[in-house]
């Protein structure tokens, strides 16, 4: 006789303790789960709401300087520590974490130009426009000392910036020439110069750290490699670049933040053109510098605004501003990943999160599933008109709105004008007329949007009038 027992196992439905979650049976059938593309759309909708609603990105502000902030400088090693110089010629120290100054040294006597540590973090180079670099310890004076730089370098012409190599004890400066120096010597060991601009801003490729890029004057971008005695190449530029920032992930990939407005994103092999050019400052651009990922940057622009792009992208994916902050002179990305440092025209340095509606904090491992899922919704419906309506709105400040509008005006009426041109297109009393002897009425012309249309498709829409 056979008998038939019902046998289960008790591991599957019973917790193990009393603080675990209860298992609920499921069947992942789909035939029994109708409508799922509906509810992940739902889904996708609350989670890009809450998004908004959770995006505070501002942390907190660090006062203290007496003028403009004019440059700031990454510890190597130590996440908490960051330096900033002012207009003043005084240089702080701060700690992040309790957001308070716990170094002040008056460097120079005018405005601090550049900031830079070793490889090692154990002391900094400082330069200003009184013509001096000078090398600081990290190590403080003792009680009842006063502060005095390690080494001091004297030169005949003022400073604008300065960068320190990757891995070995040079550092190089920028002035009516670039020089390469020896940090146990008090003259240059090597000097570069290409023409009678001087240049502005200058950075080591942190992958290929023989290789300089300095920005000029006369709106050129100039590559050096400091084991020849001559530069590589250069390029110019329709206005002038403020600054230039590597990719620490692509070796041969910069960008420059230009007095156009514009981002661009340049290959050191290709310099013919830009990869991307980053559209959507209304000011001219201070300062750009990349996260330690290497897929995103953030800018700082006269617009009193930051904002943040990913590589390819060529509108920012998120813009930051507040009613006090001013012209943000310098910016800086953690090499955490997670925090934004800006500095601004009102003396105060500016903490953000790098994602706004991130969670500071430890996260339970439920919350962080909910996190990922919600992520993965918002990728996955990304392109539905009121997910990518609600995902893209940014509230800025009237003044940028209106500029906005402005620079869409005129880019439209640019574009305009090079397709009359470019394509034989010309305006005659009220008629358009396209060669002779093609006669089109303008009001049957207007038909078509020139803003949309490309080259391709121009001749196919223009046949298709006669």
């Amino acid at each position: 006789m056979k008998i038939k027992v019902l046998s289960r196992n008790p591991d599957d439905y019973i917790r193990e303790t009393k603080k675990d979650i209860h298992r609920v049976p499921r069947n992942y059938d789909p035939n029994l789960h109708p409508f799922e593309t509906p509810r992940e759309y739902t889904r996708a909708v609350n989670a890009v709401k809450l998004e908004k609603v959770f995006s505070k990105p501002f942390i907190g502000d660090l006062d203290g300087h007496k003028d403009v902030v004019e440059c700031m400088c990454k510890h190597p090693t130590q996440l908490s520590h960051i330096l900033s110089g002012a207009g003043d010629g005084e240089v702080k120290l701060w700690d992040l974490p309790r957001r308070k100054c716990v170094r002040s040294i008056n460097a120079h006597d005018g405005f601090v130009r550049g900031i830079c540590f070793n490889p090692s973090g154990e002391y900094f180079f400082t330069c200003g426009s009184d013509k001096v670099i000078k090398q600081w310890s990290m190590d403080g004076p003792g009680a009842g000392e006063e502060e005095e730089p390690m080494n001091t370098i004297l030169s005949k012409n003022v400073f604008h910036s300065i960068d320190h190599h990757w891995q070995n004890n040079t550092f190089a400066t920028c002035s009516d020439t670039v020089d390469v120096w020896d940090e146990t010597r008090a003259e240059p060991v090597r000097s570069y110069q290409w023409g009678v601009d001087s240049i502005y801003t200058i950075k080591y490729n942190p992958i290929e750290t023989h290789l300089l890029a300095g920005t000029a004057d006369d709106r050129s971008i100039i590559m050096y490699d400091t084991r020849g005695s001559v530069p590589l190449r250069r390029v110019r530029m329709k206005l002038k670049s403020n600054a230039i920032a590597w990719n620490p992930m692509e070796a041969y990939m910069f960008t420059v933040a230009s007095e156009d407005y514009n981002l661009y994103s340049f290959d050191a092999r290709y310099l013919d053109k830009p990869t991307t050019i980053h559209q959507s400052h209304v000011a001219a651009v201070m300062d750009v510098d990349y996260s330690p990922t290497g897929k995103e940057f953030v800018s700082g622009s006269y617009d009193k605004t930051l904002r943040i792009f990913a590589v390819g992208s060529q509108f920012s994916r998120e813009v930051y501003h507040t009613r006090r902050m001013q012209i943000v002179q310098c910016v800086r990305w953690s090499h955490d990943d997670r925090y934004l440092l800006s500095g601004s025209d009102e003396m105060n340095l500016r903490l953000w999160k790098a994602r706004a509606a991130e969670k500071i904090g430890r996260m339970k491992p439920r919350e962080k599933e909910a996190m990922r899922y919600n992520d993965k919704l918002k990728e996955k419906f990304a392109q539905h008109p009121q997910v990518k309506r609600i995902a893209k709105y940014r509230h800025v400040p009237k003044r940028i709105m209106a500029a906005r509008k402005e620079h869409t005006t005129i880019r439209s009426s640019q574009k305009r004008k090079y397709v009359y041109v470019f394509w034989g297109i010309y305006r005659k009393q009220s008629r358009l007329i396209i060669g002779a002897p093609y006669v089109c009425y303008l009001a049957r012309y207007s038909e078509i949007c020139v803003d949309r249309l490309e080259r391709s498709s121009l001749d196919v829409q223009i046949g298709a009038l006669f």
